[in-house]
């Protein structure tokens, strides 16, 4: 996470490099006038999960969804069916407002050797990435945040494998929302799917503990089953969302012996997995460096990135998008001059985000 650098650039920050911002390495390392930017780890996470809409209209948005309500009948000749109507379900999506404001000093611009306007601005749209993709985050794997409004805020918590459906629909305690709790009923958001009892979906929760002890903890059988419950609510697992830390857990599983092979570099050594001494010879050597989309596993689409909590992982079926992204106003860079030779920017947007296909998704807590 980034902690926020209170107050405004000026020429007086200069000098050490104390958290007091300072800027001693602005005028000491220019490397030919190149800015060398710090690396950034991103995860579209739009493309990945979220439905996006835009509106007109301020303040709470209502997203009405079908339910299965209607089923045939027979009849006796010249009579006439018994007339039905549609149910419906509706998800309410809180637009919030969110803004970032900078300024610098005409002074420091005067005796810095840099353009501190466009670095500024430069690093507020990568605030800005930061901030959708936490939250996005946040949303799609439960994570609490008092700031943002994720989890369990009425508890104080995340949502957890012990947490009940009442408690992630209940809007006004879960504004976000969240895949299902236990004791799901037809009454709520989950509808019965070909065959299939409601004690058999009411056991296809979607928050689930690890089968494995400790942190980063990562069993295939867990996949397994988060695929299982998936296609008994009638859905079909595409990706498989995991850490860095579940990533390397998953690499020195003893299912993974069989990949190493005396070829590809060292042999492996019975009871044990051993990678290849040398990069080159690494077969998972490309997806290590690159992260990202990393392969395949039970026919999903690994994905590894930083931004997964170390202590989840999630199975998706994202052909169709479990969370909605409603976007009433897209980010806004308006000029900010307060005066007494402070220039700078003020930037804000206005969305709201939900998970509104909680059969969509399965999440394994360690």
């Amino acid at each position: 996470m980034v902690d926020a650098t209170n107050g405004l650039l000026t020429s007086l920050n200069t000098g050490s490099y104390a958290n007091t911002g300072g800027t001693g390495e602005r005028v000491l390392i220019d490397y030919k006038d190149a800015i060398m930017d710090y690396r950034t780890t991103d995860l579209p996470v739009m493309a990945f999960f979220a439905d996006s809409m835009s509106t007109d209209t301020g303040g709470n948005i209502d997203i009405t969804f079908a339910k299965p309500s209607m089923a045939m009948e027979q009849i006796e000749e010249g009579t006439t069916p018994a007339y039905q109507h549609t149910k419906l379900r509706s998800e309410r999506i809180a637009v919030k407002e969110w803004g970032l404001a900078i300024g610098v000093t005409r002074r420091m611009i005067e005796d810095s050797r840099f353009n501190e306007v466009e670095m500024a601005l430069n690093e507020a749209r990568k605030a800005v990435d930061r901030h959708l993709t936490s939250h996005v985050t946040n949303v799609i794997f439960g994570i609490y945040d008092a700031d943002l409004g994720t989890g369990l805020p009425a508890a104080a918590t995340s949502i957890l494998a012990a947490s009940t459906e009442a408690a992630i629909v209940n809007f006004d305690n879960t504004p976000n929302s969240g895949f299902f709790g236990s004791a799901a009923t037809f009454a709520g958001r989950l509808d019965q799917y070909a065959d299939q009892t409601l004690v058999a979906l009411q056991a296809c929760k979607s928050y689930n503990a690890c089968t494995s002890v400790g942190a980063s903890s990562f069993a295939l059988q867990d996949v397994a089953s988060a695929v299982t419950r998936m296609s008994k609510l009638g859905y079909n697992a595409t990706h498989l969302f995991i850490s860095p830390s579940h990533y390397e857990n998953m690499l020195k599983m003893a299912d993974f012996v069989t990949a190493f092979t005396t070829a590809q570099g060292v042999a492996p050594v019975a009871g044990g997995n051993v990678m290849p001494t040398a990069a080159g010879d690494n077969p998972f050597g490309s997806m290590l460096a690159t992260g990202g989309l990393v392969g395949q596993l039970y026919g999903l689409a690994v994905v590894v990135n930083p931004w997964v909590p170390a202590t989840r992982f999630g199975v998706f079926d994202l052909s169709a998008k479990p969370m909605a992204y409603v976007e009433r106003r897209p980010l806004t860079v308006e000029e900010a001059n307060p005066g007494f030779g402070i220039v700078g920017s003020y930037m804000s947007m206005r969305y709201g985000l939900k998970v509104v296909r909680p059969e969509a998704g399965q999440i394994v807590i360690s």
